[in-house]
């Protein structure tokens, strides 16, 4: 083989390698791109749910009429403007608040895109249930608590979403609780009627025990003379404060065994039955006012006593505490006996008998003549004059 011959074939295999090794770089760099943007996360490649929320905190939409904080634009403040008709709602608004205002008509229009709207408060205002349309809230399916307190309602609104939690109603002129307007508020916890027209009458039947999830009922400031019918076994506290209700019905609360405080004060009772409150989760008893003179059995769990301003002449504790179990104490810690008719201390075995009182406020007493002290705080009092006149200021 000659000298020209070996060269070519040495030339031809340094051609190859470089070939190989060209081959070889360029293999490794196909997974490149040939731009100069950075590879796609494969993690982000996966279809996300819009996030809704996100996108609306950036959404400032507002009623003119109104305030909607850029902080928390889910909110609408149109209170305290004088107002006499509602302003048109945005789609993303939860919480509407337009009391104290001169409401008196409610329509439908503004609400048709508050499908959001979770909490309303109309109180102070003017609202007629003459002039309040009858599905105005029913549409709004993720409504939670509504406030209708201090306006002229007769009725109450019906029919209401089945959403609903809490509803507050005081201070109208509603004389009555309809079938129809409670019977789809299984979830509601809430239910405020103090200060209305509520009579015997206007809440019969089994009105109340259709909302399974009640646990608070106010009707103090009604026209009550018995108590109310069918409350459900959910609940556990009832307000009846002024009212008329003269006597509790034997085994009334074994359908309420989950009752932790009762107020009844300013009624007229006077005597309830010995095992009346024989409840084993009562913690408050609010009795004051009324005309109780025979003393009844203290559950163990009860820690506020309240017997004010009765008939009482004597306290008989062991009537009152049958029996002792120290291991199981008593948990009254304090119990109210001023403006009664007792004669002298309290029986020093009520400490034995409830070894946690803090407290037993004895306070004034009273003679069987005498007149409640509490009766002339009551009276209407004079106006005052205005100054350098005798003309009363109005």
């Amino acid at each position: 083989m000659t000298p020209s011959h070996i060269l070519t074939i040495l030339s031809l295999l340094l051609l190859s390698g470089v070939l190989v090794l060209s081959q070889d770089y360029e293999a490794n760099n196909l997974d490149y791109d040939t731009d100069d943007s950075l590879p796609e996360d494969p993690r982000l490649s996966v279809p996300q749910q819009p996030d809704y929320d996100g996108q609306l905190m950036y959404s400032y939409e507002c009623a003119s009429e109104c305030f909607c904080p850029s902080s928390y634009p889910f909110a609408m403040y149109c209170d305290h403007r004088k107002l006499k008709a509602v302003p048109n709602i945005p789609r993303h608004i939860r919480h509407l608040y337009i009391q104290h205002n001169d409401i008196e008509e409610i329509t439908s229009k503004p609400f048709i895109n508050a499908t959001s709207l979770r909490e309303i408060n109309f109180s102070y205002n003017k609202l007629q249930s003459s002039k309040v349309d009858k599905d105005v809230f029913s549409i709004l399916k993720e409504l939670i608590q509504l406030h209708l307190e201090h306006n002229n309602l007769e009725d109450i609104p019906s029919p209401l979403p089945k959403t609903l939690k809490r509803l507050h109603l005081g201070f109208n002129k509603i004389s009555k609780i309809p079938a129809d307007a409670t019977r789809k508020l299984t979830k509601l916890t809430v239910l405020d009627l103090c200060s209305n027209r509520l009579t015997d009458a206007g809440i019969k039947g089994k009105i109340l025990s259709d909302m399974k999830s009640l646990m608070q009922i106010n009707m103090c400031n009604n026209k009550l003379k018995s108590m109310p019918a069918d409350l459900p076994e959910s609940i556990q506290q009832i307000s009846l404060e002024n009212n008329s209700i003269a006597s509790i019905p034997a085994g009334y609360f074994k359908k309420t065994p989950n009752l932790l405080s009762l107020r009844m004060p300013h009624n007229k009772l006077k005597s309830v039955a010995y095992n009346a409150f024989n409840l084993s989760k009562l913690m408050e008893l609010h009795l004051g006012h009324n005309q109780l003179f025979k003393p009844f059995f203290v559950p163990r769990t009860l820690e506020h006593l309240y017997l004010n301003h009765n008939d009482f002449k004597d306290l008989n504790i062991s009537l009152m505490c049958p029996s002792l179990d120290l291991g199981n104490p008593n948990m009254l810690t304090y119990i109210r006996l001023d403006n009664n008719k007792l004669r002298g201390p309290v029986d020093y075995y009520a400490y034995r008998c409830f070894p946690r009182l803090i407290m037993i406020f004895y306070g004034n007493q009273r003679k069987d003549d005498e007149e409640d002290s509490e009766t002339k705080k009551y009276e209407k009092p004079d106006r005052p004059k205005r100054p350098g006149g005798n003309k009363a200021i109005e």
